[in-house]
């Protein structure tokens, strides 16, 4: 593939939490388009040091930042260092998440610590990421939110807090996108399904029939599958595309 076909080529894009699976997936599908890459990680610097060789293969730029977004406050030090290292920001991936699931409401021993952090990170974590970057992004930039098919259809118990903070992100996204249309830059969440990532380990292939029969497509996502619905969002033909909701999920959600 030549240079000239690489639509995100000069693009500067930062995924933040890579270490799910979807998250590196994605790094890696917006460098095939030739953007220059930073991704955000927690822990694992040798697992981060990994993907980012993996990117430079690809003939871009990468590099990888150590950012926790359970702590807001750290928000505006990862934005100021992914445009002091690159000069500027076109594309953010709100990524980085985390899913505590298996405890019901009325369950005398819920984990609220746990469910308070799993709030922290997956909805006031992304709003900081996203107010640090807002003022930093070029015009016609890019905000992509990963969702979850769970904010819009919650079909079996023990999953309120995370379904609610990923619905939680729907509302903020459109929000987003309504202030900052204006700039052109464009605001959207791709809501994935059930993927074969950290969070569902080994059980998201072995899924008892009753949740496939949620599916109209009988098997779960790829992460490959999703990463390209975020580049194709992240690209130019999706420049008139703001506020909207991508389920890639298979159809969970019918």
């Amino acid at each position: 593939m030549s240079n000239t076909s690489k639509v995100l080529q000069g693009k500067i894009a930062l995924i933040t939490g890579w270490s799910r699976g979807l998250g590196a997936a994605t790094a890696l599908a917006l460098a095939a388009e030739g953007a220059d890459v930073v991704i955000s990680y927690v822990a694992s610097a040798e697992k981060a040091t990994a993907v980012v060789d993996e990117l430079k293969k690809q003939g871009v730029r990468a590099i990888a930042i150590q950012s926790d977004q359970g702590d807001p406050s750290s928000a505006a030090d990862l934005i100021d260092a992914v445009v002091s290292h690159f000069g500027k920001l076109d594309i953010l991936v709100n990524n980085a998440a985390i899913a505590i699931q298996g405890q019901r409401v009325d369950d005398p021993d819920l984990n609220v610590e746990e469910l308070d952090r799993q709030w922290r990170i997956n909805v006031l974590g992304a709003v900081a990421t996203t107010r640090a970057a807002a003022g930093k992004l070029t015009d016609g930039g890019r905000i992509i939110f990963i969702g979850s098919a769970l904010g819009e259809r919650v079909s079996f118990p023990a999953a309120a807090d995370y379904a609610a903070t990923k619905a939680a992100i729907v509302g903020y996204a459109k929000g987003v996108g309504r202030d900052l249309g204006p700039r052109n830059i464009t605001v959207n969440v791709v809501q994935p399904g059930i993927m074969p990532t950290d969070m569902v380990k080994a059980a998201a292939h072995n899924l008892p029939k009753s949740v496939m029969d949620l599916h109209a497509i009988r098997r779960i996502a790829t992460v490959e599958e999703v990463a390209a619905t975020v580049s194709f969002l992240a690209g130019p033909n999706a420049a008139y595309i703001t506020g909207g909701v991508l389920n890639v999920a298979g159809g969970f959600q019918i």
